[in-house]
């Protein structure tokens, strides 16, 4: 299988089933540090040891974001960065959401 970070990010038109099951659970195995809410949207804490590295963190996410098409629902804190992902056309999850992740995931934070 293609690396999900490989891949780019397709917009979703609507109209399709969100993932589910074996498909899903498929997807996931590539991204297994998220973690996947019923069936419904991915999630992921990241810590840092302080607040102006967590903000390069989320600058960084906002430009794969943008380049992609495809953008998560973003947290920060002091130390920390929530995102959460999903396809918001279709109130699920499709590939892309775990391509975005994958992509996230190698900026390389903890």
């Amino acid at each position: 299988m293609t690396e999900l970070a490989d891949k780019q990010c397709v917009p979703c038109k609507g109209g399709v089933p969100p993932l589910r099951g074996k498909e899903l659970e498929k997807l996931h195995s590539g991204v297994s540090k998220w973690t996947v809410t019923n069936e419904h949207h991915l999630h992921r804490e990241f810590r840092f040891p302080d607040f102006k590295q967590a903000l390069e963190f989320v600058n960084q996410v906002g430009e794969i974001a943008e380049s992609q098409g495809h953008h998560p629902d973003i947290l920060l804190k002091w130390g920390k960065v929530e995102v959460t992902l999903w396809t918001h056309k279709i109130d699920g999850l499709t590939e892309s959401d775990f391509i975005m992740a994958a992509k996230i995931d190698r900026l390389g934070a903890v």
